[in-house]
Protein backbone atom coordinates (compact mmCIF):
# COMPACT_ATOMS: atom_id res chain seq x y z
CA UNK A 1 0.00 0.00 0.00
CA UNK A 2 1.33 3.28 -1.17
CA UNK A 3 0.86 6.73 0.22
CA UNK A 4 -0.62 7.91 -2.53
CA UNK A 5 -3.36 4.91 -1.96
CA UNK A 6 -3.74 5.83 1.86
CA UNK A 7 -5.58 9.11 1.73
CA UNK A 8 -8.03 7.76 -1.39
CA UNK A 9 -9.16 4.93 0.98
CA UNK A 10 -9.57 7.30 4.01
CA UNK A 11 -12.00 10.17 1.80
CA UNK A 12 -13.88 6.81 0.64
CA UNK A 13 -14.78 6.06 4.28
CA UNK A 14 -15.37 9.82 4.88
CA UNK A 15 -17.94 10.01 2.19
CA UNK A 16 -19.38 6.89 3.93
CA UNK A 17 -19.46 8.28 7.03
CA UNK A 18 -21.37 11.73 6.30
CA UNK A 19 -23.04 11.01 2.79
CA UNK A 20 -20.73 12.75 0.05
CA UNK A 21 -18.79 11.85 -2.26
CA UNK A 22 -15.02 10.98 -2.59
CA UNK A 23 -14.45 13.21 -4.33
CA UNK A 24 -15.94 16.02 -2.95
CA UNK A 25 -12.90 16.23 -0.41
CA UNK A 26 -10.73 17.14 -3.62
CA UNK A 27 -13.45 19.85 -5.00
CA UNK A 28 -12.45 23.50 -5.47
CA UNK A 29 -14.91 25.02 -2.66
CA UNK A 30 -17.11 23.97 -0.04
CA UNK A 31 -19.55 21.57 -0.84
CA UNK A 32 -22.87 21.01 1.65
CA UNK A 33 -24.77 17.89 1.86
CA UNK A 34 -27.41 16.07 3.76
CA UNK A 35 -25.90 14.20 6.60
CA UNK A 36 -26.26 10.79 6.10
CA UNK A 37 -24.66 7.67 8.17
CA UNK A 38 -23.73 5.02 5.06
CA UNK A 39 -23.93 1.30 6.68
CA UNK A 40 -20.45 1.21 6.67
CA UNK A 41 -19.78 4.20 8.87
CA UNK A 42 -16.89 4.68 11.62
CA UNK A 43 -18.67 1.95 14.56
CA UNK A 44 -18.62 4.77 17.04
CA UNK A 45 -19.98 7.56 14.97
CA UNK A 46 -23.54 8.00 16.52
CA UNK A 47 -26.63 9.72 16.01
CA UNK A 48 -27.44 12.67 17.06
CA UNK A 49 -25.07 14.87 14.39
CA UNK A 50 -26.96 17.53 13.52
CA UNK A 51 -23.51 18.67 11.54
CA UNK A 52 -20.51 17.14 10.65
CA UNK A 53 -17.74 19.18 8.58
CA UNK A 54 -14.27 17.33 7.22
CA UNK A 55 -11.68 18.82 5.28
CA UNK A 56 -8.72 17.06 3.69
CA UNK A 57 -7.06 20.76 3.33
CA UNK A 58 -7.90 21.82 -0.18
CA UNK A 59 -11.70 22.57 0.89
CA UNK A 60 -14.57 21.53 3.54
CA UNK A 61 -17.71 19.06 3.33
CA UNK A 62 -20.19 19.61 5.54
CA UNK A 63 -23.23 17.27 5.79
CA UNK A 64 -26.28 18.72 8.29
CA UNK A 65 -29.48 17.33 9.36
CA UNK A 66 -32.54 19.49 7.25
CA UNK A 67 -33.22 22.34 10.38
CA UNK A 68 -29.27 23.30 10.24
CA UNK A 69 -28.17 23.00 6.57
CA UNK A 70 -28.80 26.37 5.92
CA UNK A 71 -26.57 27.25 8.87
CA UNK A 72 -24.23 24.97 7.66
CA UNK A 73 -23.96 26.79 4.04
CA UNK A 74 -23.59 30.02 5.58
CA UNK A 75 -20.80 28.92 7.51
CA UNK A 76 -18.52 27.29 5.23
CA UNK A 77 -19.42 29.76 2.54
CA UNK A 78 -18.43 32.55 4.53
CA UNK A 79 -14.99 31.24 5.87
CA UNK A 80 -12.06 30.05 4.33
CA UNK A 81 -12.19 26.22 4.78
CA UNK A 82 -9.68 26.41 7.89
CA UNK A 83 -10.71 28.89 9.69
CA UNK A 84 -14.30 26.59 9.98
CA UNK A 85 -12.28 25.06 12.30
CA UNK A 86 -11.06 27.96 14.62
CA UNK A 87 -12.34 29.40 17.61
CA UNK A 88 -13.45 32.42 16.37
CA UNK A 89 -15.72 31.14 13.77
CA UNK A 90 -16.69 28.46 15.59
CA UNK A 91 -18.49 31.11 18.05
CA UNK A 92 -20.06 32.40 15.29
CA UNK A 93 -21.76 29.14 14.44
CA UNK A 94 -22.20 28.44 18.44
CA UNK A 95 -24.55 31.42 18.43
CA UNK A 96 -26.43 30.58 15.73
CA UNK A 97 -27.04 27.06 16.75
CA UNK A 98 -27.85 28.00 20.61
CA UNK A 99 -31.57 28.83 19.66
CA UNK A 100 -32.48 25.45 18.82
CA UNK A 101 -30.93 23.26 21.46
CA UNK A 102 -27.20 23.03 19.39
CA UNK A 103 -23.21 23.37 19.55
CA UNK A 104 -20.44 22.37 18.52
CA UNK A 105 -18.49 19.16 20.46
CA UNK A 106 -16.09 16.92 18.99
CA UNK A 107 -12.89 18.52 17.35
CA UNK A 108 -10.29 16.58 16.22
CA UNK A 109 -7.15 15.56 13.71
CA UNK A 110 -6.89 12.38 12.12
CA UNK A 111 -3.27 11.42 10.60
CA UNK A 112 -2.36 8.34 8.08
CA UNK A 113 1.02 7.22 8.20
CA UNK A 114 3.76 7.36 4.68
CA UNK A 115 4.44 3.74 4.28
CA UNK A 116 8.35 4.62 3.29
CA UNK A 117 8.61 6.42 6.38
CA UNK A 118 7.51 4.68 9.35
CA UNK A 119 10.66 4.13 11.49
CA UNK A 120 12.17 0.84 13.45
CA UNK A 121 12.09 2.38 17.08
CA UNK A 122 13.72 0.62 19.57
CA UNK A 123 13.16 1.36 23.41
CA UNK A 124 14.19 -0.16 26.79
CA UNK A 125 11.06 -2.95 26.93
CA UNK A 126 10.53 -5.68 24.98
CA UNK A 127 7.75 -5.30 22.90
CA UNK A 128 5.24 -8.63 21.81
CA UNK A 129 2.13 -8.64 19.30
CA UNK A 130 -0.72 -9.47 21.06
CA UNK A 131 -4.03 -10.98 19.65
CA UNK A 132 -7.37 -10.89 20.50
CA UNK A 133 -7.70 -13.54 22.70
CA UNK A 134 -5.24 -12.06 25.03
CA UNK A 135 -7.24 -8.82 25.75
CA UNK A 136 -9.53 -10.31 27.90
CA UNK A 137 -7.67 -9.52 31.10
CA UNK A 138 -6.41 -5.89 29.86
CA UNK A 139 -9.81 -4.13 29.66
CA UNK A 140 -8.45 -2.11 32.76
CA UNK A 141 -8.33 1.65 32.80
CA UNK A 142 -4.78 2.18 32.54
CA UNK A 143 -5.26 0.56 28.77
CA UNK A 144 -8.38 2.26 28.30
CA UNK A 145 -7.32 4.30 25.42
CA UNK A 146 -5.80 1.22 23.68
CA UNK A 147 -8.80 -0.94 24.10
CA UNK A 148 -12.78 -0.36 24.11
CA UNK A 149 -14.62 -2.18 26.75
CA UNK A 150 -17.53 -1.61 24.75
CA UNK A 151 -16.56 -2.83 21.64
CA UNK A 152 -14.55 -5.66 22.45
CA UNK A 153 -14.98 -7.69 19.24
CA UNK A 154 -13.65 -4.51 17.31
CA UNK A 155 -9.85 -5.04 19.37
CA UNK A 156 -8.16 -7.28 16.47
CA UNK A 157 -4.30 -6.56 17.19
CA UNK A 158 -1.90 -4.90 19.95
CA UNK A 159 1.29 -4.56 20.62
CA UNK A 160 2.66 -4.64 24.35
CA UNK A 161 5.90 -3.38 25.92
CA UNK A 162 7.08 -5.76 28.92
CA UNK A 163 9.31 -4.86 31.74
CA UNK A 164 10.34 -8.66 32.71
CA UNK A 165 6.51 -9.91 32.84
CA UNK A 166 4.84 -6.55 34.11
CA UNK A 167 3.26 -5.03 30.44
CA UNK A 168 4.19 -1.72 30.74
CA UNK A 169 2.64 0.28 27.66
CA UNK A 170 -0.02 -1.39 25.05
CA UNK A 171 -0.58 0.13 21.70
CA UNK A 172 -3.72 -1.62 19.94
CA UNK A 173 -5.98 -1.20 16.99
CA UNK A 174 -9.52 -1.85 16.31
CA UNK A 175 -11.47 -2.30 13.16
CA UNK A 176 -13.57 0.94 13.42
CA UNK A 177 -14.45 0.46 9.63
CA UNK A 178 -13.53 -2.03 7.00
CA UNK A 179 -10.38 -0.95 5.23
CA UNK A 180 -9.05 1.52 8.40
CA UNK A 181 -7.85 0.37 11.72
CA UNK A 182 -7.72 2.90 14.64
CA UNK A 183 -4.49 2.65 16.83
CA UNK A 184 -4.98 3.86 20.57
CA UNK A 185 -2.01 3.79 22.90
CA UNK A 186 -1.55 3.90 26.36
CA UNK A 187 1.81 3.87 29.11
CA UNK A 188 1.84 3.29 32.38
CA UNK A 189 2.77 6.82 34.03
CA UNK A 190 6.41 5.63 35.73
CA UNK A 191 7.32 4.89 31.85
CA UNK A 192 6.60 7.52 29.87
CA UNK A 193 8.96 9.80 28.54
CA UNK A 194 11.84 6.55 27.37
CA UNK A 195 10.41 6.30 24.02
CA UNK A 196 7.92 3.31 24.61
CA UNK A 197 4.66 4.78 23.21
CA UNK A 198 6.46 5.52 19.72
CA UNK A 199 8.23 2.15 19.59
CA UNK A 200 4.91 0.42 20.11
CA UNK A 201 2.90 2.81 17.87
CA UNK A 202 5.08 2.40 14.84
CA UNK A 203 5.69 -1.35 15.38
CA UNK A 204 1.60 -1.78 15.38
CA UNK A 205 1.17 0.60 12.30
CA UNK A 206 3.33 -1.86 10.40
CA UNK A 207 1.73 -4.72 11.73
CA UNK A 208 -1.43 -3.76 10.54
CA UNK A 209 -0.07 -2.35 7.02
CA UNK A 210 1.19 -6.27 6.71
CA UNK A 211 -2.86 -7.15 7.04
CA UNK A 212 -3.36 -5.16 4.35
CA UNK A 213 -5.55 -2.52 6.48
CA UNK A 214 -4.72 1.01 6.43
CA UNK A 215 -3.43 2.48 10.26
CA UNK A 216 -4.77 5.66 11.09
CA UNK A 217 -4.77 7.71 13.94
CA UNK A 218 -6.73 10.79 16.11
CA UNK A 219 -6.04 13.09 18.51
CA UNK A 220 -6.61 16.84 19.50
CA UNK A 221 -4.65 19.32 18.73
CA UNK A 222 -3.95 20.38 22.56
CA UNK A 223 -2.81 16.69 23.11
CA UNK A 224 0.82 17.79 22.56
CA UNK A 225 2.20 14.44 23.91
CA UNK A 226 0.18 12.63 21.53
CA UNK A 227 1.06 14.47 18.68
CA UNK A 228 4.37 14.27 19.02
CA UNK A 229 4.28 10.39 19.01
CA UNK A 230 2.18 10.12 16.07
CA UNK A 231 4.75 12.45 14.05
CA UNK A 232 7.93 10.43 15.72
CA UNK A 233 5.68 7.22 14.54
CA UNK A 234 5.65 8.07 10.50
CA UNK A 235 2.38 9.75 11.30
CA UNK A 236 1.34 12.48 9.40
CA UNK A 237 -1.70 14.92 9.95
CA UNK A 238 -4.02 14.34 6.93
CA UNK A 239 -7.70 15.73 8.08
CA UNK A 240 -9.53 16.90 10.70
CA UNK A 241 -13.33 16.68 11.77
CA UNK A 242 -15.67 19.09 13.66
CA UNK A 243 -19.39 17.44 14.83
CA UNK A 244 -22.36 19.26 16.30
CA UNK A 245 -24.32 17.83 18.56
CA UNK A 246 -27.43 18.50 21.05
CA UNK A 247 -26.52 20.68 23.94
CA UNK A 248 -28.15 17.87 26.26
CA UNK A 249 -25.63 15.34 25.27
CA UNK A 250 -22.65 18.23 25.71
CA UNK A 251 -23.89 18.81 29.22
CA UNK A 252 -24.17 15.25 29.83
CA UNK A 253 -20.43 14.49 28.74
CA UNK A 254 -18.91 17.65 30.96
CA UNK A 255 -20.90 16.20 34.02
CA UNK A 256 -18.08 13.00 33.57
CA UNK A 257 -15.08 15.14 32.87
CA UNK A 258 -12.18 12.65 31.69
CA UNK A 259 -8.87 12.44 33.46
Amino acid sequence: MTQQEMPRIAMAQSAEDIGCRAEDFRADGPVIVPHRLGPNARSYLKEPILCHLVSYGNNVVAAAEPDVIGIAEEYVRRNTFYRCFETPAMHWLDDRLAEMGYKTCFLSEYYLPDPERIPELSCAAALRVLEPPEFDPLYLPEWSNALCADRKQLDVLGVGAYDGDKLVGLAACSADCGAMWQIGVDVLPAYRRRGIASAMTSRLAREILRRGKVPFYCSAWSNLRSVRNAVKSGFIPTWVELTVKPVTLIEELNAHPQT
